[in-house]
């Protein structure tokens, strides 16, 4: 069972971060920009009441060569010092699908055969083990750009690996935080929680079916965007120049759960749609297969835009006359002797 809040606390903790999936590392460089909390608050404890945690990350960590390895090999033959939580980045390739006798990926040697090892024996020695397990960017969550069709390596998603009814030693199913990249602070706050459980000090971390933290995934972009009142007024961008609501360019927002239009990139700044850009749907299953044409508008945005037509029109209208109105002053107020507010004394004077 998964800790909850006041059973055993764990005071310290290792966290093994493999890359080896199919990944470009840009979860671990977009990791290096959180702030709620950054990377150092949590490895220096800042953070109260989370264990004492050991970062092996081959980005971010210190070792090199055997000393990285180490931890890995030790967790995975049950000698490590303390409970893990593994951190999977990259899509997961399928290494049944060979035609060659080769590997598609691999993360050290194996000491008995002095063959490379696969992420697929790594996954399946490790996970089991970990206290949780967390799936990092939308290839290690859903297989993203490089389980798009056509693709020769069979890539998929942590849980289509392990399967949806896997759970981890500490009674949890994968967590999964997409973003291609991911937003720095929704992997941050996550692990958080993550680490308040496993201290007893935090109930189990709230998933919603697609085993994402609801409280980041539960809104649409559309929701959370500056742009969205231009889109009831039937108010579109026709080029990329514009501030106006992208939908007619090619933006799914209204589709897309992700809370970047609301917490932005980095310190509350940027973000696709706050910066011009259009969403592409990165953190959704489906991406980037049912995304595609990018630049074309979504199913049904043309619809809703022509729906829109004579409502949107209407209410622009209207509330610019509310606008004209509002935007002046009432009228009793000026110099003069003459009051002409309207105020009526309770008791007249004689």
């Amino acid at each position: 069972m998964s800790t909850q809040i006041g059973e055993t606390a764990i005071d310290e903790v290792h966290i093994l971060w493999t890359s080896e999936g199919m990944s470009c590392d840009g979860d671990t460089v977009s990791v290096t920009a959180a702030s709620l909390p950054s990377i150092e608050d949590v490895l220096l404890q800042a953070v109260p009441g989370i264990p004492k945690v050991h970062l092996h990350n081959k980005v971010l960590s210190y070792e090199t060569g055997e000393d990285f390895l180490k931890p890995f090999f030790q967790a995975a033959n049950d000698e490590l010092d303390a409970p893990f939580i593994f951190v999977v980045e990259g899509s997961i390739p399928n290494e049944n699908v060979h035609t060659d006798g080769g590997y598609w990926s691999a993360m050290g040697n194996d000491p008995e055969t002095g063959q490379p090892k696969t992420l697929n024996r790594w996954i399946d020695e490790l996970a089991p083990k970990a206290w949780a397990v967390v799936a990092i960017g939308t290839c290690a969550t859903y297989g993203g750009i490089h389980a798009m069709a056509g693709n020769p390596t069979g890539c998929m998603g942590l849980v289509d690996y392990l399967g949806e009814d896997f759970r981890s030693a500490g009674g949890l199913p994968v967590i999964n935080v997409p973003g291609c990249p991911v937003q720095p602070d929704n992997f941050m706050e996550t692990l958080l929680w993550v680490l308040h459980q496993a201290a007893g000090l935090a109930p189990t971390i709230p998933l919603d079916e697609q085993l994402r933290p609801q409280w980041l995934f539960g809104k649409t972009v559309h929701e959370g965007c500056d742009r969205a009142a231009y889109y009831e007024q039937a108010d579109f961008a026709h080029d990329y120049n514009s501030p106006k609501c992208q939908v007619k360019i090619g933006c799914w927002g209204p589709v897309v759960n992700c809370n970047v239009t609301k917490r932005g990139w980095m310190d509350g700044i940027g973000g696709c749609p706050n910066v011009g850009g259009i969403c592409i749907g990165c953190t959704m299953p489906g991406f980037p297969d049912k995304f595609m044409p990018f630049m074309d508008a979504p199913p049904g945005g043309a619809l809703s835009s022509a729906m829109l037509r004579v409502y949107g029109p209407l209410v622009r209208t209207l509330r610019g006359i509310t606008n004209r109105n509002v935007n002046t002053e009432p009228k009793w107020r000026h110099p003069g002797e003459k009051l002409t507010t309207g105020y009526q004394p309770r008791y007249p004077r004689a």
